[in-house]
Formats: C-alpha cells, structure tokens, sequence
C-alpha cells in the first residue's frame, strides 16, 4: 500500500473516511485499571472524548484534505496552506492544543479508549516537531508522495458530490489545487538553492505524470477528455441522470471546471513542468540516497523515527534484515522442494521469472484474467474470517486498474479505503501496463495483504468504529501499524488453511522476504551509500522478482526514505505482542480477542500500541 500525497500528509494519507451514513461497530473496551472509580474514569473519559473531537474538529480546518479523506464535507473547497509559514502555523496550534490537553486531564483517570486517544494526540505532536527540523527534505513535487499526482487522485477519488449543493466546492477545491502546487515548487526551488534535489529519474516520472494530467480535454480541442475532466463530467452526469441536477446546472458546472482546468490548473502545472525541466541537469544520477544531501544523515534517521514510531537505528534495521533474509532463505528452500523443481535456488528464480506458464497474456483479455484470480483469492478467505476476528466490516471490497495517469510497469500494488455515502467499497488497485511484471504465484499474497484480511480489513473497521474519538476512527495513519497489520496478514492467512498451492506458498515467503529485503537495502541506499545499481542486484539474488519490479521498488526506496523499512518493522511487532500474549495467556489465548485489540481503536504508533496490549494483558490475569 503506497502512501499518496506528500511527507506532511504522511500521516494522513491513512486517514479512513467516516460517513455518518456508514454502518459501524463498537470499539472493544479494555477495563479501566481501578475498578472503584469506574464512574470517575467513565465520566472524565467522555469528558475528554468531546474535548478531543472538538480539539480535532479545529485540526480538520487546517488540513481540510484530512476531512475529505474522511468523507467529510467540511471546508470541502478548500486545500491546506502547503507553504512553510503555513506548516509552521499548524505545528503552533498542535503545542498549544498538547498542552491543554495536559493542564486538563490525567491519562491515569481514562479508560482504555481514551487513554490511547490521549498518547496519540501527544505522539502526533511528538512526530510534528521532529518533521518540522527537516521541512525541505521531502520530494514534495515527486515520488511517491508527490503531491502533483497524490492531490488529483485524492480529489478524484474523495471528492464528494452528492448533489447540486455540492459542485460550487468541487470547482473551488480543483483551484486551490493549483495554489497548493504553486506552494510546493517554492518549497523545491528553495530546497534546491540548498542542494537538496530529487534523482534525475525522478524529475522524468514527476514531468511525464503532470503531461499525463494536463493532456486531452479541455487542455487541447480533440482527443480524448483528460482524467480530471472525465471525473468532472461523470460526477454531474450521475447527477442529471438521478435527478438530483438540472441540465442548466450542468452545463455551469462543466463551465467553470473548464475554466479551473485551463486557467489555473494547467498554468500551475507547466510551471512545475518548465521549472523541472530546466533544474533536471542539476540533479544527481549516481548514488542517489538521500546521505549524499547536506545533513542528510539526519534526515535519514529523522525519517526511520517517522515512518516506524521506533527508536531503531539504520544499524540495527541493516542488521535485523540481514537475519531476516537468511532465516526466510532457509524456508524458501524448504517450500521450492514441495514444488518437485530440482534445480538451484537461482534457476528456480530464472523458472519463476521466466516460465510462460506464471504469467496471464498482456492484453485486455489476461489483465481480466487477473483481476478475476484475485478477487477469486479474496472471495475465498471471507468464509474463515469469523474464526478470527470479532469485528468485521461492512464495507465491500473491489479490484481495479490503476488510472492511466499514475500507471507504470512493475508498480507495486494498493489500497484506497471505503469511500462516498453508506460506505462505498474499498479498492485493491494493480499496475497491469505489463503483464509480464505480474507473476500469478505473488498473487495469492498480494490480494491478503491489499485486500482481507490486510488493508481492507483494518482500513475498513476503522472508519466503521463508534465510541471512539472520531480522531482514532481514521485521523491519522501510521505506516509501521497499517503496513505492519497488511504484511502480519500474509503469513496469518496460512495459519488459517491457505496457500494450499506451494507456488503461492512460495510467493507467501517472496513477499516476506521481499519486505526483509527491504530493510537492507533501504538502510544501505540512504546510510550506506549503496548505488541505485547495488540495491537492484541485491534485490535480484533474493527475491525471484522480474526485474522491472525490482528496479520500481528500489527506486520508489530511493525517494521515500524509510518508509519500505516499516512493513517489516510493524509486522514484527505484532507478531511480538501476539506471541507474548500467547506465552502469558497460554490456553486462554483467542485470536479474535487479540485481534479485535490491535485493531479495535483505529491506527496506532507502535509504542501506543504495545501499551494498549500490555492494559489489556494486565487485565486478563496474564501471567509473566
């Protein structure tokens, strides 16, 4: 699951939408520690849950984009002030709302729900000072956070349009699209003024995507509409065939969004376009990790604190993948024996890669194909989830094609959660510009991790929870937790009775080991000064992927430093936390009570969670 829009929405780009129309569960309670206050600790908790949702009704003001990712209509035309004094601006309000919530409340008084409220809202600010050290870092206009792809797809996607009343917002926060871009090449160009650019690759994907966007119509007279403008006309053409529009408002509507497009939209984007086009010289090509900028040692560490919620050095992420890749490699060449292949590991890496018989043709035809092989995967495992979880969403879940416009071969696969009224579905997203790149025994894998019981299953009880601060039902987003629960659901599906083929099976310990692979060599790209070519041929010797993937993944690694560490980083402490809760619970140990625990309150740091299982533990008389 990749994170859309730039390192300032890092943690938002998780952020569940919430519909009051949704249907929802309740959050598991874990007892409050004191028994004889009960009513005390129930009184303050409330208490603190209506100073917290209102303390983040005031949050949704200065990022609007988290309240659209919500499904929320608040401030609906409106776009966060992306410049530096802008970012400032929200980090002062984040101290001073911090601080009282401190003078108001003792976290020792609130139940469980509430007390995780509180060490998020503090953890928050805690991540927001020590983003605010590097503000010039992030590949704001590039990557995969770039805002100049992640702003138009949310849109697109989130953008609610539920009647007329609803497209006056529509046009205004297409605009200030234009004026947060605007914002964001100031922040490149000063960042650049310091040496601080993104590789040379990265300017030729950041140029070819904003083209894309800016291509068809309404920017030229023929062809095909663009992608902003075929959603625009698909959003009030749904509109007029319900009724709920009249042509006359229609046409004004399409008016004003072809004068958004071609007045404001595309000028900002060519001047993106000109100015990457002429700094591209300036960028480097060589060894590209992001130790070779000034201070970039730091940024580096500042990064893996931000994307895992942990203390761990580049060191021991390095070292803890090396274990990892060679305690996986002894269990791959278990499962290549189930297979019957005799030959070596690295000819049945050639077999993998290579062998026609792994792989659907590259037309319409075999891309249908594949999508129908996934949702077969996913169809399958709904029957087995009761056995495992208590709480389960409502919301359906689909696979699509990634639009043309941010579609590359060999890019990895995604997640986009529920969206629009009543809880529309969630979508598990595949790259299928080339087939070849798509091998079928990573599939089985891949649709657990996107879809159930990954992403979709987490993403989607999280914005389905009531009694919980409407912060913590999808406010905020942490890689190591949602990354980690989509990896730990890989290797969960096999304790539940799946991958009975052992090529899937096999694929199960490619994605493993793939995540393994990762640590090393995003520590070694970014405090190592591996080259972009020594990433790529570790890659290649330990994980049987076509190399176009390989080369897509560790460029992705190159301009989003940390972020790949924390799949393996979050999965590991889960699996920790459950095997700890095993040891101490002994036969008393449930699956579902577990799960509905790491799951129950929405996304956590992983220190907040980790507390939360210990306050659960200690009430269920575990044992040391």
């Amino acid at each position: 699951m990749r994170i859309w829009l730039g390192a300032l929405l890092a943690l938002w780009s998780f952020a569940i939408r919430v519909d009051a129309a949704a249907p929802s569960v309740a959050a598991p309670s874990v007892a409050a520690p004191n028994a004889s206050s009960t009513r005390s600790v129930a009184d303050e908790s409330r208490r603190f849950t209506a100073f917290l949702d209102a303390q983040f009704d005031d949050y949704l003001a200065w990022v609007p984009e988290v309240a659209l990712s919500m499904g929320f209509k608040t401030h609906a035309g409106e776009i966060s002030d992306r410049s530096e004094a802008g970012e400032q601006k929200i980090l002062e309000w984040r101290r001073a709302s911090v601080a009282k919530m401190q003078a108001q409340f003792d976290p020792a008084r609130l139940d469980d729900v509430a007390r995780t409220g509180y060490d998020i809202w503090l953890f928050e600010l805690t991540l927001d000072e020590r983003r605010a050290q590097f503000r010039r870092y992030p590949y704001w206009l590039g990557g995969i956070f770039g805002a100049h792809t992640g702003l138009p797809r949310q849109f697109m996607t989130d953008q609610r349009v539920d009647d007329a009343g609803d497209l006056d917002d529509y046009v205004a926060r297409l605009r200030a699209i234009a004026r947060a871009i605007d914002q964001l090449l100031e922040r490149v160009q000063i960042a650049a003024g310091q040496g601080i650019r993104m590789p040379a690759f990265e300017y030729k994907k950041a140029i070819a995507s904003c083209k894309s966007l800016t291509s068809g119509v309404p920017f030229a007279s023929e062809g095909a509409d663009s992608a902003l403008w075929a959603n625009a006309r698909a959003r009030v053409g749904a509109l007029v065939d319900s009724g709920k529009a009249t042509p006359a408002q229609a046409q004004r509507f399409q008016t004003n969004v072809r004068e958004a497009l071609t007045r404001d939209f595309a000028p900002a984007y060519a001047r993106v376009i000109a100015w990457l086009e002429s700094d591209v010289a300036n960028a480097p090509s060589g060894a590209v990790g992001v130790g070779r900028l000034p201070g970039g040692k730091q940024w580096y560490d500042a990064a893996l604190f931000l994307r895992t919620t942990t203390s761990m050095t580049a060191d021991e992420i390095h070292a803890t993948g090396l274990a990892e890749v060679a305690r996986l490699g002894v269990q791959m060449q278990e499962v290549k024996a189930h297979t019957g292949f005799a030959g070596t590991m690295p000819e049945f890496f050639e077999h993998l890669r290579t062998d026609p018989k792994f792989f659907f043709s590259n037309d319409d035809a075999g891309r249908a194909q594949y999508m129908q092989l996934a949702q077969s995967y996913l169809d399958g495992i709904k029957p087995r989830l009761p056995q495992y979880f208590g709480l389960l969403p409502k919301a359906d879940l689909v696979v699509r094609r990634v639009e043309p416009f941010r579609e590359e071969a060999g890019g990895a696969a995604n997640y986009s959660g529920p969206t629009g009224a009543g809880g529309g579905p969630g979508i598990f997203y595949v790259h299928l510009v080339d087939m070849t790149a798509l091998p079928t025994w990573q599939l089985e894998a891949m649709a657990y991790h996107e879809g159930i019981p990954g992403h979709h299953l987490q993403i989607a009880i999280a914005r389905e929870l009531t009694g919980v601060p409407r912060l913590m039902a999808g406010g905020v987003g942490y890689t190591a937790f949602s990354e980690g629960w989509a990896l730990y659901a890989e290797p969960l599906a096999k304790e539940m009775g799946f991958y009975t083929d052992p090529y899937s099976d096999f694929g199960r310990l490619v994605a493993e080991q793939w995540r393994a692979v990762r640590l090393v060599v995003d520590t070694g790209l970014h405090a190592k000064g591996w080259t972009e070519e020594q990433a790529v041929q570790y890659f290649l010797a330990n994980v049987p992927l076509p190399e176009a993937v390989a080369r897509s993944e560790v460029q992705r690694y190159i301009t989003a430093p940390g972020q790949a560490v924390s799949y393996k980083v979050g999965m590991m402490e889960i699996q920790r936390l459950r095997d700890e809760a095993k040891r101490a619970l002994g036969d008393r140990f449930d699956y579902r009570r577990f799960h509905d625990v790491v799951l129950g309150v929405g996304a956590q740091p992983l220190p907040v969670l980790d507390a939360r299982v210990q306050r659960w533990l200690a009430t269920q008389g575990a044992q040391p």
